[in-house]
C-alpha cells in the first residue's frame, strides 16, 4: 500500500508543477517498470532454469487496463492532490472489484457490503460542490477511469500461477501501445531531467516492484477484500503529499478518509472475525 501511495506522490510531483506532461510521465513509468520486471523475471529463469513466458491467459485485459490506469492516473494529476486523487482511484478500484467479484460469484458477506458502502459515501462527500477536486471534477472522471483500469488490472490477475511473469508481460507488451499514444500525442511543455527521475522511479520501484508483489497475494486476499484494503492507500499518499508536496489537511478531506477507514475497517475486522 505504501508503494502504491508513492505514485501519487511521484506523480503530482512530477505532472502539477509542470516538470513533465502527462503522457511521457505515463510512458516512462511503463518502459521503466518493463525494464525491470523483465530484469526479475531474466534473472528467476537463470536460478531455476524456468521459461520467462508467462502464458497469454488475461494478457489483453491486463495490457488493455494497465495502459488505462497509468494514463488515466497522469492526466488526473494536472489537479488533483495526490490525497484526494488516491481516494477517487481506490474508490473506484473497490467498486470495479465487488462486480468483478459478484460475477465471478464470490460470497460477499454483509457486513464487508456494509463497510463498502460507508466508504463510497466518504468519497461522494469529498466529490460535493465546495471541495477542491469537486471543482475539477474532469480530473476526478480521469481519476475514476484510472481506478476501474487499475481494477480490471487487478481481476486478471487472479488465479495466475506466476504473478511475477504475468506482471512482467502485461507491462512489457504494453509498451509498443504506449509509444504509439505517445507519437499520437507528443510531449507538451517541458521535459525536465527531474520529471524523468521520477517517472522512472514510479515505474522501476513503486510501480514494477509493487504490482509484482500485490499479484502475487490476491489470489489469497479475494477480489471483494482486496478492493477493499486498498482503500487505505490514500490516508498515506494525504501523508505524504503534506510532508513533500506542502499539502494541506482539509476538514473536508479527513471527514472524508475518516469515513473510508472507517469502513475499511469494519469490512476487514469482520473478515478476521471468520477466520478465528
Amino acid at each position: 500500500m505504501v508503494a502504491f501511495a508513492a505514485n501519487s506522490v511521484l506523480n503530482r510531483m512530477a505532472v502539477g508543477p509542470g516538470l513533465i506532461d502527462p503522457v511521457t510521465f505515463a510512458v516512462i513509468r511503463l518502459v521503466s517498470g518493463a525494464a525491470m520486471l523483465a530484469l526479475l523475471v531474466t534473472a528467476r529463469a537463470i536460478a531455476v532454469h524456468a521459461g520467462v513466458w508467462a502464458g497469454g491467459k488475461g494478457r489483453v485485459m491486463g495490457v488493455l487496463s494497465l495502459l488505462l490506469y497509468l494514463f488515466g492516473f497522469s492526466f488526473a494529476y494536472g489537479a488533483l492532490d495526490a490525497g484526494a486523487g488516491a481516494l477517487i482511484l481506490f474508490a473506484m478500484v473497490q467498486v470495479t472489484m465487488f462486480v468483478g467479484a459478484l460475477v465471478a460469484g464470490e460470497r460477499i458477506p454483509p457486513r464487508r457490503w456494509v463497510g463498502s458502502t460507508f466508504a463510497f459515501l466518504g468519497l461522494l462527500y469529498l466529490l460535493a460542490p465546495g471541495s477542491g477536486a469537486g471543482e475539477s471534477l474532469f480530473h476526478a472522471g480521469l481519476m475514476a477511469a484510472a481506478g476501474i483500469g487499475w481494477g480490471l488490472y487487478s481481476l486478471s490477475a487472479r488465479g495466475a500461477r506466476d504473478p511475477l511473469g504475468a506482471t512482467a508481460w502485461n507491462f512489457i507488451l504494453g509498451v509498443p501501445l504506449a509509444l504509439l499514444v505517445l507519437v499520437a500525442m507528443p510531449a507538451i511543455g517541458d521535459l525536465s531531467g527531474k520529471g524523468i527521475l521520477l517517472a522512472s522511479l514510479s515505474g522501476a520501484m513503486t510501480s514494477a516492484l509493487g504490482y509484482a508483489l500485490w499479484y502475487r497475494i490476491l489470489p489469497q486476499l479475494g477480489a471483494a477484500r482486496g478492493g477493499v484494503a486498498q482503500l487505505t492507500v490514500p490516508v498515506i499518499a494525504l501523508a505524504g503529499g503534506m510532508v513533500f508536496l506542502g499539502e494541506s489537511l482539509t476538514l473536508r478531506f479527513a471527514i472524508s478518509a475518516l469515513m473510508v477507514l472507517g469502513g475499511v475497517a469494519y469490512a476487514v475486522r469482520t473478515d478476521r472475525k471468520q477466520q478465528a
